[in-house]
């Protein structure tokens, strides 16, 4: 058994991910700080934000030296640069939950990138407030937690799920056309780990059937939205859109498949930037490295 203190014999890939207050010598304080630790960097995006001020950085770099020596290392950068980091290790599959109610397509769609596109997540459960998708989740066999919402269950079941948050480690949770909505103090507790799925059109259609409101207005376009939640209902920092062009010939049931395509699409596309580390918060706005 060795410590975090013990050098590795081959080196890791990482992702170092890092915001602060934009001055010049960032990039070099941080290669430099990569390459006296013995790494090789493979890929790196960086972006200033001339309306914040801030400065944003993804890096992936290889390196044999341990983690602990390396988040050191970077913690004295930090406290000179007025820096936020992360460090993940390149390509380890996210721990998450998804979360849905009894819409299907997102649900197979994400299970079934993750086994055959190399989606990287680890997806420990599925928690739904129906049973009926416990069959999809069991075909792939996901641990299934049916845990109902009423008016007068809603603290319970919320508490219910940030048990199993706790409980199995998980680092993202994606509402995958999850028909609840979630409390301010759930959204605050998960700030910046659950991913939505919206369906969204111009203009935006609210309430029951939102297809069959667009096809009565003769919508053109019809498109979806992945975004972080917050405590602001469906106004969460946007991470990726999606649109499919439309006209008068398609029926309610054609919009409806059509925008069930885009949902899916722009979903996965969310997922995996969030889990390869590729989004970062710029106030109610996203940096994303594709």
């Amino acid at each position: 058994m060795t410590s975090d203190l013990t050098p590795a014999t081959d080196p890791t890939h990482w992702v170092l991910s890092l915001s602060c207050p934009d001055r010049p010598g960032i990039v070099a304080a941080v290669a430099g700080l990569l390459a006296s630790h013995g790494g090789n960097i493979t890929e790196s995006q960086q972006f200033g934000d001339p309306l914040t001020g801030l400065f944003f950085m993804r890096v992936q770099v290889e390196s044999a030296a341990p983690r602990a020596v390396l988040s050191a290392a970077l913690d004295t950068l930090a406290a000179e640069f007025a820096m936020t980091w992360r460090l993940d290790e390149a390509g380890r599959p996210m721990r998450t939950v998804v979360m849905v109610s009894t819409a299907a397509h997102c649900l197979h769609d994400l299970l079934f990138r993750r086994q055959s596109e190399g989606l990287p997540v680890d997806i420990v459960a599925v928690v739904s407030n129906h049973t009926t998708l416990a069959g999809v989740a069991e075909f792939y066999g996901i641990p299934f937690h049916h845990v109902p919402v009423t008016r007068g269950t809603k603290a319970d079941a919320e508490a219910r799920l940030l048990e199993l948050v706790t409980e199995l480690d998980v680092e993202l949770v994606v509402l995958a056309r999850y028909m609840q909505i979630l409390s301010d103090d759930l959204c605050r507790a998960l700030a910046g780990r659950v991913i939505n799925i919206h369906h969204s059109f111009l203009p935006s259609f609210k309430g029951a059937r939102p297809y069959a409101q667009a096809h009565d207005r003769g919508v053109k376009l019809i498109g979806a939205t992945a975004h972080y939640v917050t405590g602001d209902l469906d106004e969460g920092p946007i991470i990726e859109q999606d649109v499919e062009r439309v006209d008068h010939s398609k029926r309610v049931e054609d919009l409806v498949a059509l925008g069930q395509d885009v949902e899916r699409r722009a979903l996965a596309r969310a997922v995996r930037w969030h889990a390869e580390h590729r989004v970062l918060l710029d106030g109610h706005r996203t940096i994303v490295f594709r």
